[in-house]
């Protein structure tokens, strides 16, 4: 998952084993300490399926408020589950990398049992709040736990390309959005735009991926960060640009109106000229400055979709 810990915060709580030391691990294992970064990630295209389907049908705006939330806990709620299975299964990964290797499964803060227990927790309570939509988002919703969450950790030790699963994993909010407020899945809409974002992922943690690409080499995790190599920035950029074309023709699909176009697709293509033309590849700092920045970036597609809705509604 793409995500990250601070090493001098984690070295402080493990080197004393006392009751707040414990919370604070358990805490910086589901990455809250970081919060919303990664969850943010899992949020938005929810919140664009919630938003464009409520624009298809007019749903009312109290409605889409109370969703907006429960699936804004929900994607927050997942997201830490998937941090703490990552963090089990790539335990002795972490351990030989440098950005990891203090985190709390990698230092032995946390034994595998706890961690276990408390995967388990996190997990169970997204698929309770989950509950409360209808039945069919409800079984949409489950694949997005198993497999694809789930089967993520593995997908580094299999694949060249464990960011294209990431992306099935971290935008599947978006058909589930989508059928929680219209009950029905749009092929088409729903189909182009989650393409489209998978591409995003590609795009958002291949970069975030380069701030490791020694260590992974050396600990023999695959990632597209090492396939891509010295051709990575024109690969990206061409990734991006299936992105913007994939939500224009979704729009087109699904009759967006000036906001839409104007705000997410024309804001969403100044942020990638922007994000790939100024990215320092070498740079740790800057790798992580532009992974961060994407999260920002999906309040600009989401102000579009949101801003068509409003107005069509009044």
């Amino acid at each position: 998952m793409a995500t990250e810990s601070i090493p001098i915060l984690a070295s402080k709580y493990t080197s004393s084993p006392g009751k707040s030391a414990t919370w604070y691990n358990y805490y910086e294992l589901a990455r809250l300490h970081k919060f919303p970064l990664g969850s943010i990630l899992v949020f938005w295209p929810s919140a664009w399926g919630l938003t464009m389907a409520a624009y298809s049908i007019q749903l009312p705006l109290n409605d889409l408020i109370i969703q907006t939330l429960m699936f804004a806990i929900g994607s927050t709620l997942l997201h830490s589950a998937a941090c703490v299975l990552n963090d089990i299964c790539d335990r002795d990964f972490d351990r030989l990398v440098e950005r990891t290797k203090n985190r709390p499964l990698a230092t032995g803060a946390i034994s595998v049992a706890g961690a276990t227990f408390w995967l388990l927790s996190l997990t169970l309570s997204s698929v309770g709040l989950l509950s409360f939509a209808n039945r069919t988002a409800f079984f949409y919703g489950l694949i997005g736990v198993f497999p694809l969450h789930a089967l993520y950790p593995l997908m580094k030790r299999w694949t060249w390309w464990p960011q294209a699963w990431l992306g099935l994993a971290m935008n599947w909010g978006f058909p589930v959005g989508w059928i929680s407020v219209t009950g029905t899945l749009d092929k088409k809409v729903v189909g182009v735009f989650f393409l489209g974002t998978i591409c995003w992922t590609i795009v958002y943690d291949t970069i975030y991926g380069c701030q490791d690409v020694r260590d992974d080499r050396a600990a023999g995790v695959k990632s597209t960060s090492l396939l891509f190599g010295s051709w990575v920035r024109p690969i990206l950029s061409i990734f991006a640009a299936i992105f913007v074309a994939c939500i224009s023709y979704s729009g087109i699909l699904n009759q967006q109106g000036t906001y839409f176009f104007a705000i997410a697709v024309g804001g969403t293509s100044l942020f990638f000229v922007w994000a790939l033309s100024t990215w320092k590849v070498d740079s740790v700092e800057d790798c992580g400055s532009k992974f961060k920045a994407n999260g920002n970036m999906g309040v600009i597609i989401w102000a579009g979709i949101f801003l068509d809705y409003y107005f069509k509604t009044l």
